[in-house]
């Protein structure tokens, strides 16, 4: 009971978090631009309303895929909380679960029929290349610290100091993955503007209430594991007030940064990956 019990708190502090993060995220590209933009609770207020909306099929949607698919979809991250903040697991697990959300990305544009959707599916496949850095950062982590375990990494700073002061490109690619996958991220060419809202768009009512629901964990885990993996045991203050700045700095740079095309993101983030891995593999031998 107990374990349940830390599960579901730990699910709805990464819910509401990561809801409050995306807004202030918006908020800062509104200021930045220019723009007053909504008010920071406003994701959260959509994300609770669409569960109460009127769900709609469209007539070329892949029933009962098209809805087994956004809970699949919140599933997995559910998933990602009990192995990253509630039991401090496996990383390998973490990276299977975000391999795992490409497939759930790819299959969720092509179970509505949309275009859109069928377009985004098609780029999902073609940016699983931009998961590399989250793959070589575990690699990394295990070079230096000698275990895949979050636990047994956190245990290791503790003895040796934070890892961002030892590996620090390593966090600059990890970094770039949580850039990648903050809202208009000049990466983002899942749901780019062309395509209208990607593999989202014909997702309706408590269907989309789901994937928004899963969105916001999504980024609350990889704010939280870059903060466990690279600054070591920190407390509850440590987590909020890193969360936000990291949240503040993504959202300036995507307000200020156009969109780039399928081939240059792809490229932009496997350039990143190799630079950073190499120039890590060179720090820990040297």
């Amino acid at each position: 009971m107990n374990l349940m019990a830390d599960i579901l708190i730990n699910v709805i502090i990464a819910f509401l978090a990561g809801s409050l993060l995306l807004g202030l995220h918006r908020k800062v590209m509104a200021r930045v631009q220019l723009r007053p933009g909504p008010p920071i609770v406003q994701y959260l207020l959509h994300s609770l309303k669409f569960f109460f909306k009127e769900v709609s099929f469209p007539k070329t949607a892949s029933m009962p895929f098209y809805i087994g698919i956004t809970v699949i979809l919140a599933g997995i991250w559910v998933t990602g909380v009990i192995v990253g903040p509630v039991a401090k697991g496996s990383l390998m697990i973490l990276f299977g679960i975000y391999a795992i959300f490409k497939i759930v990305e790819h299959n969720s544009g092509s179970s509505s029929g949309s275009p859109y959707g069928k377009l985004s599916c098609v780029r999902a496949v073609f940016s699983a290349a931009g998961e590399l850095p989250l793959f070589a950062v575990i690699g990394l982590v295990f070079l230096k610290t000698g275990s895949m375990n979050i636990a047994d990494v956190i245990a290791y700073q503790s003895a040796h100091g934070p890892l961002i002061m030892s590996i620090p490109l390593a966090a600059i690619m990890l970094f770039a993955l949580i850039l990648t996958k903050s809202p208009y991220s000049p990466f983002a060419i899942t749901k780019g503007k062309d395509i209208v809202s990607g593999f989202e768009t014909e997702h309706y009512g408590v269907l989309r209430g789901y994937i928004m629901f899963s969105e916001s964990i999504a980024f609350y885990i990889l704010l939280w594991l870059f903060l466990t993996l690279f600054f070591g045991p920190i407390s509850v203050v440590g987590y909020v007030i890193g969360m936000i700045l990291i949240t503040i700095i993504t959202g300036v740079i995507n307000a200020i940064t156009p969109m780039l095309n399928p081939n240059h993101s792809v490229m932009s983030q496997i350039t990143i990956a190799i630079v950073c891995i190499a120039g890590t593999v060179l720090m820990l031998v040297a």
